[in-house]
């Protein structure tokens, strides 16, 4: 009787990974089909930047207020209607040939990726249990699943049927997912929350529980964002070719998937502390951002991306795992959607601090100021474990 629980609850979170493949593999497949294919549809660098940043300027802002509308109405119909959302958004790129409906769908892409994602995670959270490390390392494990093979199967689609084909894809995947969800997860019912007032909202806000592994979030995200854009750059350097530059971003994002689950099980069975954790998952993200600065070469660049893939793959099950102990679940939509905020702005920090070091300096240094950044978030990582308190 027990292992059939045990399968249906599995049954009912499968959904929520796939949520989160999906809005992994949307935001990098249209990503990285953009960059190919910017000079055939007219798109300016200004214009390509513009367009790149679209899905993410969406979540910056949307992502706590959807996290904070779960916690009012429940998760499960902020997960369908933001799929849902998606798949209309990406019929808006079936004529995508023109610039101003591909902005369309892009916004309307990451607005609904900004429902979806934060009320997935307070899903996954609630569904947990016990082992809130074991189902973060699988839902990031799907997430860097997406990363992985969004931009190889947005190449793919881009070369058989162009942009049309890559949004039909995206609107089927998500409209697919929502019907699973509708089907498979429990509706979760909100829960009775008392009345917070801006100081409140305020001291949960700073609380070293919240900040802490946010923080630790936003220096991991940043790493990757980075790492996508200018490990690639560094291996054409190298005379890597496509294929062989493309492979590295590929091998980080492997690396991370394959890793997260496994450390979710070892913090879950009291193997590893989520401090000591996220410290090693950092040390492990500075050591392979300083290989791929000082010693370029092929075999140092794809150790630096299985160094930076792994420091990844420790740090963001810890520390979402922790986030999600550490919250009463009343208010854990709010919760992970401000943190998910966190996650966008070092998604958006990281590469741009290297860049900007880069330019005056050189690339080495731009890197070498993204290590110090990520060791410096170390020092962030909350000392105890998760106490969740209601105030």
């Amino acid at each position: 009787m027990n292992e059939v629980a045990s399968a249906i609850r599995g049954s009912q979170r499968w959904p929520l990974y796939a949520a989160g493949f999906t809005t992994a593999f949307g935001a990098h497949a249209v990503a990285a089909a953009l960059g190919a294919e910017s000079a055939d549809i007219g798109l300016s660098l200004l214009g390509l930047g513009i367009l790149l940043a679209l899905y993410d300027v969406a979540e910056v802002f949307l992502k706590p207020v959807f996290g904070s509308l779960s916690d009012r109405i429940g998760p499960k119909p902020v997960i369908i209607g933001g799929l849902l959302a998606f798949a209309a958004a990406s019929l808006i790129g079936l004529w995508a040939e023109q610039p101003f409906m591909l902005a369309a769908a892009r916004l309307g892409q990451g607005m609904a990726a900004s429902a979806f994602s934060p009320a997935s995670s307070a899903s996954v959270a609630r569904l947990a249990g016990a082992r809130t490390g074991h189902y973060f390392g699988r839902y990031g494990s799907w997430k860097g699943l997406g990363y992985a093979i969004g931009p190889l199967l947005g190449a793919l689609a881009i070369i058989a049927g162009g942009f049309s084909l890559l949004f039909g894809v995206l609107a089927v995947v998500s409209l697919c997912v929502a019907v699973w969800a509708a089907v498979a997860v429990p509706p979760l019912a909100p829960l009775p929350r008392p009345r917070y007032t801006i100081l409140d909202v305020w001291k949960q806000s700073t609380e070293r529980s919240f900040l802490g592994p946010t923080l630790v979030l936003a220096a991991a995200t940043g790493s990757l964002g980075a790492a996508v854009g200018f490990l690639p750059a560094l291996a054409a350097r190298e005379g890597f070719g496509t294929t062989g530059s493309v492979a590295v971003v590929t091998v980080l994002a492997v690396t991370s998937s394959l890793i997260q689950p496994r450390v979710g099980k070892l913090r879950d069975h009291g193997s590893v502390s989520d401090r000591a954790g996220m410290i090693l998952g950092l040390a492990a993200i500075c050591c392979g951002t300083l290989l791929a600065g000082l010693a370029p070469g092929p075999v140092a660049i794809y150790a630096a991306a299985v160094f930076i893939g792994m420091g990844i793959g420790v740090a963001t099950p810890l520390a979402f795992a922790h986030l999600a102990d550490a919250t009463p679940k009343e208010r854990l939509g709010r919760t992970m959607g401000s943190a998910e905020l966190g996650r966008e702005l070092g998604d958006a920090g990281g590469p741009l601090l290297v860049g900007a070091v880069a330019v005056t300096a050189g690339l080495p240094w731009g890197l070498g100021a993204l290590a110090a950044v990520v060791a410096a978030a170390s020092f962030a990582a909350p000392g105890a474990e998760a106490n969740p308190s209601n105030d």
